[in-house]
Formats: C-alpha cells, sequence, structure tokens
C-alpha cells in the first residue's frame, strides 16, 4: 500500500477528527474487524489460526493486517516463542482490557437498537 500525502484531503480531515477524544478512541477500534477481534481475545490469548476460526468471514490477509494495526496501537501484544514450527499468541493489553465493560455495554445498546429497528420494520410492513 502506498503513503497517503500529507496534505490530502483525507489525511487532513483525519487530524481534524481525531483532535475530539472520543473520536480518537473510536478510530483506533472502529472498522470491520477490530472489535471483533478484541472481543475474541478477551478470555485469554489465542494462537493465529484461534483467532481466525473465531470469526467467521474475515480472510487470512485482513486478519494480519488488523491485528497488525491493533498491535502498532499498543491494543493487542503479540508473543512469538523460539519453537519450530514457530508459536505466534496474541493477547488483550492492559489498556485494552479496560475496554471490556466499555464494549459490553455498548452490545447491550446495539441489541436494543436492533429489537427498536425489527419492531418499526414489522409494524410498517403490517400497515
Amino acid at each position: 500500500m502506498g503513503k497517503i500525502k500529507e496534505n490530502s484531503t483525507n489525511n487532513i480531515n483525519k487530524k481534524y477528527i481525531q483532535e475530539c477524544d472520543l473520536s480518537y478512541a473510536v478510530c483506533k477500534i472502529g472498522g470491520r474487524w477490530k472489535l471483533l477481534i478484541l472481543n475474541r481475545l478477551k478470555e485469554r490469548k489465542l494462537r493465529f489460526s484461534e483467532v481466525r476460526d473465531r470469526i467467521s468471514g474475515i480472510t487470512e490477509r485482513m486478519l494480519t493486517l488488523q491485528l497488525r494495526e491493533l498491535e502498532k496501537e499498543g491494543l493487542v501484544k503479540r508473543t512469538v516463542h523460539a519453537e519450530v514450527p514457530p508459536r505466534v499468541d496474541y493477547e488483550l493489553t492492559d489498556i485494552a482490557r479496560e475496554l471490556i465493560p466499555i464494549w459490553e455495554d455498548l452490545e447491550k445498546w446495539g441489541t436494543k437498537h436492533r429489537s427498536l429497528v425489527q419492531k418499526n420494520i414489522k409494524a410498517q410492513a403490517e400497515n
């Protein structure tokens, strides 16, 4: 992947958006896969294949990219064991563990919102 130009509109907008701490936090865990990956790691360390097998639909390439980003952001710790064949474990860092109650609350909100939307769709279909 090429580098983003420093004066590109996308890069400039990113700087403005991340001035807000809430937007900054959402950018760190946002995207299609990051919360799923973090959620799978909340119980214990997992090997790459275990993470992959617990998330249906993610490709190995995408999982690798997302794990690298999460590691770069300090949310996931990658441990390489000197064995043959090499063994790599992934686990949440302490700062990522602080997110667990937050995403559990967000999950409850998502369940409630989904239910409301489905009720509205059902009500509209009946009218």
